[in-house]
């Protein structure tokens, strides 16, 4: 993926979308329930921000090889 910037902004609909600063089109979309954005109390953006964040840092150390993968089954929860 080319480098530009990214920026995270929240659609129409509610969604939290990241996408490149120069384009429309959305890279990851991010969709809380309404219960979860009550149980987050107001703060879904916030968290939308963290996970966000967190997958590109991720995403940058695969890019560089830096990240060792280890042969064990894996379980997403």
């Amino acid at each position: 993926m080319p480098t530009s910037f990214l920026e995270i902004v929240e659609l129409p609909d509610g969604r939290i979308a990241l996408r490149r600063a120069d384009d429309e089109e959305e890279l990851v979309i991010l969709d809380f329930s309404e219960s979860a954005k009550s149980f987050l109390q107001g703060y879904h953006i916030e968290v939308a921000k963290a996970m966000l964040n967190v997958g590109v840092q991720m995403a940058g150390r695969l890019a560089e090889g830096d990240f060792e993968s280890d042969e064990l089954p894996r379980v997403l929860h």
